[in-house]
């Protein structure tokens, strides 16, 4: 009953998705394949939206963390809506730019805002590479619910690989819009089983109510609900919780697909509503950090010591079958919808902005089939990454987010400050993956300033090298200043509007 029931969901969303995005399409193009022909209305949108923000990790990856390390769960309460204040103002901005200027991915900005199509290679290749680590959360998470389906009938790294077809698989036919239909199912489905599952949690682990279990916890484990939790020497401080939600809120709408998300919407204002209203999903939390602490009261073991699986273990031994295929079959969605949007977002960058820069332009027929192939590429690199990696899920979105945090500066500086030059956006990626990554700056942090998120400090260092290069380089030209929705000033150079990327006619 339980891989039958997943496959019902997984198969039926899957065959609406598809139909969905094909018979809304005009034809087979990058614009509809890659941004849904930017006809995205606000309930399309809010659900796009909220399933690039809800997947795997908000379920899985923070019921695992809660029952690991217990408070610094929290991290998901604070981060989420630090980045809907911050998305209200930035969203917005992208989507004018995206509209007017005819932009299709992110390096397409960076290529148009700075004057610099090489710099779109730049910004294209690091979009791509947090892309790729990003995708791993959703397989790690797939290969658990594939394991919970079937078993020991399948090793661990199988059950990668077929998480990683059934995704690519996903989105490849009718782009966006079919991962837009999914996120919308995938969303209803996970509200019934959060609901489902904590209505029930209490009665399974012997506690009088929901309030109940975090009594229960507490006494089994002195700590569990206070910073740094269950680990007295762990990093995670309240000065780690308030450092980590910042880097995640600065970096989250710079995402390459949250990008290309938002370029798909019809108006502003269907973006400006989910701002508003996308926070209260944040309430869902608390009983996933419910569900968390419930699987650690109940004594649960998942395999191979894996905290990502604490939750899928706890139901599998506690829940009948039809519940553990609702649970699976609603994990499955939970990676793929937004796994398949990440995908789609690599292989777009990679054909528009790293292909086409050195081909020359690329025929609308020829860009959709190179970035269908780049997809299915960056989907092998990813299970390559994955097989084997055991880490949290918390753990590998923060170094995602600490890769795509190395753009944030440029992104927030193109819609504020007209000086920021292609050389100054340059200087600050090189100086922030060096404070990130270079052996001697992360041992420094570690000795220093342990308890802040690595990611932040590289961010700020990265943002003093962009406006300190910026004052003594040449800034970009009038009408590059003008895709950032600033007026030019009298000084700046005359230059005609470009075409970013190597993209064919729909980019025009």
């Amino acid at each position: 009953m339980i891989l039958a029931l997943a496959l019902v969901i997984v198969l039926g969303t899957t065959a609406g998705a598809v139909g969905f995005g094909r018979r809304a399409g005009t034809g087979p193009s990058l614009v509809n394949w890659a941004v849904g022909g930017r006809r995205f209305g606000a309930v399309l949108f809010w659900f796009m939206n909220a399933g690039e923000v809800y997947t795997t990790f908000a379920v899985l990856g923070i019921s695992g963390y809660a029952y690991a390390l217990g408070a610094p769960a929290y991290l998901a309460f604070t981060s989420v809506s630090l980045s809907y204040a911050i998305g209200y103002w930035l969203m917005p901005k992208i989507w004018r730019a995206g509209r007017a200027h005819g932009l299709i991915t992110q390096p397409d900005f960076f290529a148009a805002r700075f004057d610099a199509p090489w710099l779109g290679v730049v910004t294209g290749l690091v979009g791509i590479v947090a892309l790729v680590v990003y995708v791993q959360i959703q397989l790690v998470s797939l290969s658990l619910i594939v394991q919970l389906t079937m078993g020991n009938a399948v090793s661990a790294g199988v059950a990668v690989i077929v998480g990683a077809v059934l995704m690519v698989g996903f989105v490849l036919l009718a782009g966006l819009r079919s991962a837009a239909f999914s996120a919308a199912v995938k969303d209803v489905l996970m509200i019934v089983v959060v609901v489902l599952l904590s209505v029930t949690v209490a009665g399974k682990v012997g506690a009088a109510s929901l309030l109940d279990v975090f009594r229960l916890v507490e006494e089994e484990h002195p700590g569990i609900g206070k910073f740094p939790g269950l680990d007295p020497s762990s990093p995670t401080t309240s000065v780690w919780l308030m450092t980590s939600a910042l880097s995640v809120a600065l970096g989250n709408w710079v995402f390459p697909h949250l990008f290309q998300i938002s370029y798909a919407a019809r108006s502003a204002t269907a973006i400006r509503r989910n701002a508003i209203w996308q926070p209260l999903y944040s309430l869902a939390y608390f009983f996933i950090i419910l569900l968390g602490f419930a699987a650690l009261l109940a004594g649960t073991t998942p395999r191979d010591g894996n905290a990502n699986g604490a939750l899928l273990q706890f139901v599998s031994d506690r829940y009948p079958a039809w519940v553990i295929g609702l649970v699976a079959g609603t994990g499955f969605l939970l990676a793929m919808a937004p796994g398949a949007a990440l995908l789609l977002t690599s292989g777009s960058i990679f054909a528009r902005n790293v292909l086409g820069p050195f081909v020359g332009e690329l025929s609308d027929r020829a860009a959709l089939r190179a970035s269908r192939l780049g997809m299915v590429g960056f989907a092998v690199i990813a299970v390559w990454l994955t097989i084997g990696n055991t880490e949290s899920l918390v753990d590998i979105l923060l170094y995602a987010y600490s890769a795509i945090g190395m753009l944030a500066p440029s992104v927030f500086l193109g819609f504020l400050w007209r000086r920021t030059s292609a050389i100054g956006v340059l200087a600050g990626i090189v100086a922030g993956f060096v404070a990130l990554l270079a052996p001697f700056a992360t041992h420094f942090w570690t000795a220093h300033l342990p308890e802040w998120e690595p990611g932040l400090l590289a961010m700020m260092i990265n943002l003093v090298v962009v406006v300190a290069v910026s004052l003594v380089t040449r800034g970009p030209s009038a009408a590059a200043i003008e895709v950032g929705g600033l007026p030019p000033t009298a000084g700046a150079v005359p230059a005609p509007a470009h075409t970013p990327g190597g993209g064919g006619a729909d980019g025009a």
